[in-house]
């Protein structure tokens, strides 16, 4: 069990864990989930990690048939620019190696904005907390366990 699987069952949060044996040549965590489990790209959802200029830690969650637009993130977050946070700067603050940092059980608690278009999905798939293994839950839950926004952070592929 991750941590993220352990909070959902603590928390009695309707899920499911998918896994999959992971590749470790795949050029993208995510492509490789959506191609692995036969998912619609549109619901599975990558957990990136950005750095502002202050240094805070911003966790954005995003489709992985986007990319994270950074300017729409920063927006969202009130500060005047983001950039991606070193990879040994997010795995120090989730507890996650990166290619399975899920938006769920981290370490300390970050300001977490999901895009937008995740409302309208009745289920979405993040990562689980490990490479090889998703969760599906409702985006209101993920949304109420990380205390999260929803903002407009994607750009469209």
């Amino acid at each position: 069990m991750t941590p993220a699987i352990n909070l959902l069952k603590q928390r009695g949060i309707a899920h499911a864990v998918l896994a999959y044996d992971h590749d470790p040549g795949a050029a993208s965590y995510g492509g490789e989930a959506v191609q692995a489990l036969g998912l619609d790209p549109s619901q599975v959802f990558k957990t990136l990690l950005a750095s502002t200029e202050k240094h805070e830690l911003l966790v954005a969650i995003v489709p992985v048939s986007g990319t994270l637009d950074m300017k729409a993130l920063a927006g969202a977050a009130g500060c005047r620019k983001c950039e991606m946070a070193k990879a040994e700067d997010a795995q120090r603050a989730t507890g996650y190696l990166v290619g399975g940092i899920s938006p769920l059980g981290q370490k300390k608690k970050l300001r977490t904005y999901i895009d937008a278009s995740a409302q309208a999905l009745p289920t979405m798939h993040v990562s689980a907390g490990r490479r090889g293994l998703e969760v599906a839950l409702a985006p209101a839950d993920l949304l109420a366990l990380t205390d999260g926004s929803l903002a407009p952070i994607a750009k469209p592929p």
